[in-house]
């Protein structure tokens, strides 16, 4: 799908709020409520827009500490491997990756004892893995809520 000016406006504003409603967009870019709402059925329909999600902090639901995990695959144990992480709850974020390690993950444990947990009681005994290495986050200064559209 080919998008235009319009359709990037409204998808910023759907990245500020995805709960902004049609009216209130079609007011801020003028234009009316129904053209809003076929425009933002289109790029539904057309996998521009995937999902409307609520950012949760992690620390408020019992998620205190996160990690970056590089992973460093088996040669033929590629798909196996992805689906395995797939299954781990801790694991958030699966990113394939060029380098030094094959996958990166994005892991989340309640405190270091559950990331320790994740990391040798699912991830370390895992078929396919060669050796991995975790970097526990120690802050966030900035996560953008939103691409640059």
């Amino acid at each position: 799908m080919k998008l235009d000016d319009t359709d990037r406006a409204i998808l910023r504003i759907l990245q500020e709020d995805a709960r902004t409603p049609f009216s209130e967009i079609a007011r801020r870019i003028d234009m009316s409520s129904a053209t809003v709402h076929d425009r933002v059925g289109r790029m539904e329909e057309a996998g521009v827009i995937e999902g409307y999600h609520a950012r949760v902090d992690p620390k408020a639901v019992g998620f205190g500490t996160s990690a970056l995990v590089g992973l460093r695959v088996k040669q033929g144990h590629e798909s196996e491997a992805l689906e395995q992480l797939r299954e781990i709850e801790g694991v958030r974020e699966i990113h394939l990756t060029t380098g030094e390690w094959d996958v990166m993950l994005r892991v989340y444990a309640p405190d270091t004892d559950g990331l320790r947990e994740l990391m040798f009681e699912h991830i370390a005994h895992m078929e396919g893995f060669a050796r991995s290495q975790t970097m526990v986050i120690l802050g966030t200064e900035y996560e953008s809520p939103g691409l640059p559209i």
